[in-house]
């Protein structure tokens, strides 16, 4: 009987990287892993030939760094200002005369 040569599936190389940092080009092979470790272990910097280029964390991250305060109404904003003193009247300007 003849042996059968066992048939294998070559898988393709894992490369080692230090924790949370990728190659941009593993990131994208590999996208949801990124996205399950920036939730779980915190934020992921992602290179571009060699230099970080972004960082991928979750939504609890982004919005701890980054709160909302509220914008002042537009007339809030201008008494804020404390113009009082500023002289804003104009001349009566009736523009010139021409004739048509």
């Amino acid at each position: 009987m003849a042996k059968r040569a066992e048939v294998t599936k070559t898988k393709r190389p894992v490369r080692r990287r230090l924790a949370g940092r990728w190659k941009l080009e593993d990131a994208k092979a590999r996208f949801s892993e990124v996205v399950r470790h920036a939730r779980e272990e915190g934020p992921q910097r992602v290179s571009v030939r060699g230099h970080d280029a972004v960082v991928v964390m979750s939504v609890e991250e982004f919005e701890r760094l980054t709160p909302g305060k509220p914008r002042a109404p537009f007339v809030e904003f201008m008494e804020s200002l404390h113009l009082g003193g500023l002289d804003l009247d104009r001349e009566a300007d009736r523009g010139r005369d021409v004739e048509l």
